[in-house]
């Protein structure tokens, strides 16, 4: 059968764009975001754009934009050349079969893939992941300065400008007791105006977690996202069970494939999953993920990797096209950065993101700002993620 809408060319760049401040988290602090940016080229002339965005290089978790990028150049787009790119799910098993793991890469061809069909049928890509029911999404933003006076300062401009009501807070870095104290003080300032969330990203153990996520809690804080590390499931079972009603855990670092959601879903480990194109391996496969969560009554968030807009209206037109029960997203990865590299962003209005509809995921790349990012024309050197150690180098 005669291929509709063949594959010609496949192209993965580096970029380097500052942040707007240090981003801390429990392993550290970033000032730049290094995103693999996708394109893919059919041989109808249609082009599309995916990405990959990693947080610290390989500090997240083992892929890096360097071998992110190798593995596409080297591995991906070689087995998909010539092939049906509106197949996308054989465009899936055919990576696997080339390239194991990398799902960060994968995630970016796959939705570069998804983008360039759906422009060359003139439709919104929401079209072809199941159909829209979200017109928007409350939009959450995190405070990870490390200092209250500025996390409060965000926060109630963000309150004021009607952008952000859902605030996170990036811990684990210092003491738990100082943890504490810094999570309180941020929820009485915000105290009956804004909802609280805490991302502890694995810093915690067990015994750490049942001894502090109460007082968490009393603070005012309704959402706990991954406290212990990701192979702890007996530990977040035990912290779902016991805190029953008085606020979620969410796993993240845990809930990679649908085989680990139905891990936490027989095992009863939380109550809600950070859905995550890029650690899930695509859109279609964060599908997945989600049906699993929708099966067993588990809520669901949509999480970030801090991408640019591409990578975020990517993950806004699948989000979009999921269930009901939702914590909302954070999809605020370029309002972090310094610039962004589309034309136009996806508005926020009343504390929600606007979901677009134009062709493909929506958003059109500004090709100059591409180029001034591109780490091959800059010359700039990989990032080393600050430990607190020493200084980080670029």
């Amino acid at each position: 059968m005669t291929s509709r809408f063949p594959i010609e060319r496949i192209e993965a760049r580096i970029l380097d764009i500052p942040t707007i401040r240090p981003h801390k988290l429990s392993f550290g602090s970033i000032s730049r975001q290094s995103p693999v940016i996708v394109q893919l080229w059919l041989a109808n002339g249609a082009c599309g754009f995916g990405e990959a965005a990693t947080i610290g290089g390989p500090s997240w978790n083992e892929e890096s934009p360097e071998g992110i990028q190798h593995a596409i150049n080297a591995y991906l787009a070689p087995a998909l050349l010539g092939q049906d790119g509106a197949c996308f799910e054989t465009a899936l098993t055919r990576m696997d079969l080339a390239c194991k793991g990398n799902a960060f890469a994968k995630s970016a061809v796959e939705m570069a893939l998804i983008d360039a069909v759906a422009r060359s049928l003139n439709l919104p890509a929401w079209q072809l992941l199941g159909g829209k029911r979200h017109q928007s999404l409350p939009l959450a933003w995190t405070l990870a300065s490390g200092d209250v006076t500025r996390d409060l300062e965000e926060a109630q401009l963000r309150l004021e400008q009607k952008r952000h009501r859902i605030f996170k807070m990036k811990i684990g870095a210092r003491s738990p007791e100082a943890d504490v104290a810094h999570v309180s003080q941020i929820a009485r300032g915000l105290q009956g105006r804004a909802t609280l969330t805490v991302d502890i990203n694995q810093a915690w153990d067990g015994n750490t977690a049942r001894r502090f996520l109460p007082q968490l809690i009393d603070a005012g804080v309704t959402l706990i996202e991954q406290p212990v590390a990701k192979w702890n499931v007996e530990a977040l079972k035990t912290l779902t069970a016991t805190l029953g009603d008085r606020a979620s855990i969410m796993a993240d670092e845990t809930v990679c494939t649908p085989q680990d959601a139905m891990l936490l879903a027989r095992a009863q480990a939380c109550h809600v999953f950070s859905l995550k194109v890029a650690k899930h391996g695509g859109l279609l496969r964060t599908r997945q993920v989600a049906a699993v969560a929708d099966a067993a009554d588990i809520g669901w968030y949509g999480g970030t990797m801090l991408e640019t807009s591409i990578g975020s209206a990517a993950a806004a037109h699948l989000f979009c096209t999921l269930g009901t029960q939702h914590h909302g997203c954070e999809l605020f990865g370029p309002q972090l950065l310094v610039d962004d590299i589309v034309t136009e962003r996806m508005p926020i209005r009343d504390f929600e993101l606007q979901l677009p509809d134009g062709p493909g995921f929506g958003v059109e790349v500004d090709m100059a700002q591409l180029k001034r990012f591109d780490r091959a024309r800059t010359g700039l050197a990989p990032v080393h993620i600050d430990l607190g150690h020493r200084a980080a180098t670029v």
